[in-house]
């Protein structure tokens, strides 16, 4: 990984926090040792701690005293959020917001957000790995480690489930490299792009109109609006970021929720399912042929005609007003909509076998072409 231009001067780490006292201190002990570029920068970091009634922030003021911040910026925001929209996506707008405004009020050139989540802990290389990444894209994910928290879910086996679970994923990608390679995004990489590991220009944010404010998935919803602008969504292998397995949140349908659900599995109380390889394949020729249209002959909109996307629905995207393929595909999914209903999902390991298999008749079809 080469060095990054981008400085920690120039950047901000935005984390919405509730009642996280628990966990806020190892989060500030990562991003204080983060990494510089060697000009003695401080980095920024915007804790939104809103609604709290434990110690978060009297914990965070005592870390400040006994010097525990001493690399970091740190401003601490106390909110009161109103009861009907008291959620994540609320304080992520609002942490996201601050974090905007300040590196603007300091003129900040080439300003780049990081968000992050108070149950997380940032290698000392996090912050700079980001930066790099953005040298070659729009928005950069990092990889999710999943950490064991100290209570029952230290038995191995979620720790197996936890690797089987990737092993479907890696699948997947393997798939998509197969089939229609993102250039922007090489391989290899990882598939997370959540709010514990988000990194974008400030200028891009503003564009785009901020993070959505909505109580779930604030996150995939942002990355759904840099494409629709074009840009290009990095998974790079150099960025990760520790997450805990707890079983309790804030938010219902999050991560907190994914890992009550693979506790529930490995008790034996439900089976973990998910897509079989046949609604993979026809996702991504679907991408693939919605990429080809944008480059077909005789310009985009014969390329959906050809597609057969009807007439209506061509003057509603607007293929003209797209800034690249990647504006273009995102704006044909969402016109278009899905491809069907999604097939019924499977039993994990016959999904992680259905994947091994389609791609070894993919390698087979390409080793009979060649030979």
């Amino acid at each position: 990984m080469r060095n990054s231009p981008l400085s920690l001067g120039r950047a901000v780490v935005c984390v919405p926090a509730r009642n996280e006292a628990e966990v806020m201190p190892r989060l500030v002990r990562s991003l204080d040792r983060q990494i510089g570029s060697g000009d003695g920068a401080l980095l920024r970091v915007v804790i939104l701690a809103n609604n709290c009634t434990d110690e978060t922030v009297s914990l965070i003021r005592e870390m400040e005293r006994n010097g525990e911040t001493r690399h970091l910026d740190l401003r601490v925001i106390e909110a009161v959020v109103p009861r009907e929209v008291a959620h994540v996506g609320t304080a992520r707008r609002m942490a996201l917001d601050a974090g905007a405004d300040w590196l603007d009020s300091d003129g900040v050139e080439d300003a780049v957000l990081l968000s992050t989540d108070a149950d997380a802990v940032a290698a000392p290389g996090w912050a700079r790995a980001n930066l790099a990444a953005l040298e070659h894209s729009e928005l950069v994910g990092g990889r999710l480690v999943i950490e064991t928290e100290e209570s029952e879910n230290r038995d191995p086996e979620i720790h197996a489930l936890h690797r089987r679970i990737e092993q479907y994923w890696v699948a997947v990608r393997a798939l998509e490299e197969a089939i229609d390679p993102p250039a922007h995004d090489p391989a290899p990489r990882h598939g997370d792009h959540v709010a514990a590991s988000l990194a974008l220009r400030a200028a891009l944010y503003r564009e785009v109109g901020g993070l959505p404010a909505i109580p779930c998935g604030e996150d995939n919803a942002l990355v759904a609006k840099v494409r629709l602008a074009g840009g290009r969504v990095r998974h790079c292998p150099h960025v990760s970021i520790s997450v805990s397995d707890r079983g309790t949140g804030r938010v219902t349908g999050g991560m907190a929720t994914e890992m009550a659900r693979r506790a529930r599995v490995v008790a034996g109380e439900e089976e973990y399912r998910l897509p079989p390889a046949s609604h993979w394949l026809a996702v991504i020729e679907r991408q693939r042929a919605f990429r080809l249209a944008w480059s077909a002959k005789g310009g985009p909109e014969a390329g959906l005609r050809a597609l057969g996307v009807s007439a209506e629905d061509i003057a509603a995207i607007q293929p003209g007003t797209c800034v690249n393929a990647i504006a273009f595909a995102e704006r044909v999914g969402e016109r278009v909509g899905e491809i069907g209903p999604e097939p019924a999902h499977v039993p994990l390991d016959e999904a992680i076998a259905g994947l091994d298999a389609l791609l070894a008749r993919l390698i087979d079809r390409r080793t009979a072409r060649v030979a």
